[in-house]
């Protein structure tokens, strides 16, 4: 194929010297008309040297060479490795991208047709390859392409490719700040206003929803009605059962909590509580499509994303709408639908002055219902909302740690090695339990359901504020309960541990301090004691009294007393 390749090459030179301009072009648009139509050209051409030729042409002034030299150029790169790495070399690309800004604003059918064949050489050139997206990126291809979209947005040809194009640069981090410079929002959206069709529509979601994860861009979807646009599809499609109208319901709904993640777009869209966009949203909780509650009890938890929005939507019963929704997917329930409500309540639940608000509506209760679920991503949120519910409520704390359904599944949950998130969960939670409580009955619980020892294991977590909540635990069972939990201290080897955690240079100075103040509360049991004494932690305590942290040092002093005094 080389070979013959080679020979039709000489020909077309031969033929150059004896014929005129004209039958040489002839000739040529043959040639180029032939290599833009044969997959199996492909490789022969690169194999005899053809590509740069070819790229040359790209400089001619004849516009018929230039279309029949894309649609080669195009077809040598689909799917090509050899092709797309011919072409680069040739500087082929770059070419490209200057006759596109030269002809942008021409608007005659064929300069549109011949900008839609670039367009389309480009996409074959680039496809599925991030090296050579970021290089159309570094040439300047996005604000080109969003300016040749607002010119001939009338030609559906031309317009598809653009989106086709930005479809597939926008998968790119790098390419965020250079679409957020243009007004592709603006003309996106006047885009998406304008079609009917279900496959044009589901061709600009495709562009939107990776250029919406960008936060400035998702403001300014929002400025140019983006929002307006999803919510009348909802409105349209919420009773269809049709699938594609299915689809589009699903697809405008996510795009719309998306959006909400953005916390300028999210505050603009908020309006103190009283913007419509919001007001619409709280529709959607008690709909009967499980779409709907699904989007509008995610877009409550973005919402609820700073102190003033969470106790605004408190105080105007939001916990009570959210609760009804947990309650219609307590039996064979939603799993999504279950994750994105707890969600909600639980970032609801984070600023203090709700938190009595959302006990005495009976918070507590409607998430314990929830106890017997064996999906993790339902048992974290779980886990995380009455975590935040009980923040310093002494008798909320109280009333759960004495729960033993509660306590023994959250022991149980603290072995979920498989679901890292829902055992660190479970361990923060029974520390918080006692941490908030101080009470002997629920470390009494505690430990009856065999908490004792997932708390020391916390003791030793790589987050330090795991380990903090730990040892602040520990330190209370030690002062409050520790005949009933010295057993349990001494199997987990809680002495050896805070050994360790003391003699670690690594360890930080509230764990040292924490250390040693659970060490103090320990001399009180005569086998810990004992333990302590043969370990010698006298020479770690000693080495802390010059520690930087005054604290530490302070609490080095007295711990080394303490012990002097007991040994």
């Amino acid at each position: 194929m080389a070979d013959n390749l080679s020979d039709t090459l000489k020909k077309l030179k031969i033929t150059a010297v004896d014929k005129t301009e004209d039958s040489l072009e002839g000739c040529l648009d043959c040639l180029l008309q032939a290599l833009a139509q044969n997959k199996f050209m492909r490789i022969p051409c690169v194999d005899a040297g053809l590509i740069s030729p070819l790229v040359q042409l790209l400089n001619s002034k004849d516009q018929e060479v230039l279309l029949q030299t894309g649609r080669a150029l195009g077809n040598i790169c689909y799917d090509s490795h050899e092709g797309r790495s011919a072409v680069d070399q040739a500087g082929g690309a770059q070419i490209v991208i200057d006759h596109l800004r030269s002809l942008c604003s021409i608007t005659d059918p064929a300069n549109e047709k011949l900008l839609t064949v670039f367009c389309g050489m480009l996409m074959n050139y680039s496809n599925e390859n991030d090296s050579l997206q970021a290089q159309l990126i570094n040439m300047g291809v996005i604000p080109t392409l969003v300016k040749l979209l607002g010119i001939h947005c009338q030609n559906a040809a031309l317009t598809e490719m653009c989106l086709v194009a930005f479809g597939n640069l926008a998968e790119l981090e790098s390419s965020k700040e250079q679409f957020a410079s243009t007004n592709i929002a603006e003309e996106l959206v006047k885009l998406f206003k304008k079609q009917i069709e279900h496959d044009k529509r589901e061709m600009i979601f495709e562009v939107l929803a990776p250029l919406a994860e960008n936060d400035a861009i998702k403001l300014q979807l929002v400025e140019a009605g983006l929002v307006e646009c999803l919510l009348e599809i909802v409105q349209q499609k919420v009773d269809s059962d049709k699938e594609d109208d299915i689809t589009e319901l699903k697809t405008g709904s996510d795009l719309m909590v998306l959006l909400l993640l953005g916390d300028e777009s999210m505050q603009k869209l908020f309006e103190g509580g009283k913007g419509s966009v919001f007001q619409r949203v709280l529709s959607w909780i008690p709909s009967n499509n499980h779409q709907l509650q699904l989007a509008g009890a995610l877009a409550i938890a973005n919402f609820a994303r700073n102190d003033a929005n969470c106790i605004h939507m408190v105080d105007n019963g939001i916990v009570e709408k959210l609760m009804d929704l947990l309650d219609r997917h307590v039996e064979d329930g939603n799993v999504t639908v279950q994750h994105a409500a707890l969600s909600a309540l639980r970032n609801l639940a984070i600023p203090v002055i709700n938190k009595a608000k959302m006990l005495s509506a009976g918070v507590t209760e409607a998430v314990l219902k929830f106890l017997k679920s064996e999906m993790p991503p339902v048992q974290f949120k779980l886990l995380g909302t009455l975590r935040m519910l009980i923040d310093a409520q002494a008798e909320a704390a109280e009333q759960l740690g004495k729960n033993v359904k509660l306590v023994e599944r959250l022991v149980e949950w603290c072995e979920a090695k498989d679901h890292a998130g829902v055992m660190g969960e479970s361990n923060r939670l029974l520390s918080a339990l006692i941490r908030h409580s101080k009470s002997k009955d629920v470390i009494k619980t505690i430990v009856q359901s065999g908490g004792i020892k997932h708390l020391v294991t916390m003791a030793t977590s790589e987050h330090v504020i795991m380990q903090n909540e730990a040892l602040v635990a520990l330190a209370l069972i030690a002062a409050l309960e520790l005949g009933t939990a010295e057993k349990d201290l001494e199997s987990a080897k809680l002495v050896q541990i805070l050994h360790r955690l003391l003699a670690d240079e690594r360890s930080a100075p509230e764990i040292k301090y924490n250390s040693m103040v659970l060490i103090c509360a320990l001399m009180g049991s005569e086998c810990l004691h004992k333990e302590v004494q043969d370990l010698a932690f006298l020479d770690v305590v000693s080495k802390l009294r010059s520690h930087e942290n005054k604290s530490v040092a302070q609490q080095a002093s007295l711990t080394e007393q303490r012990l002097t005094v007991e040994s």
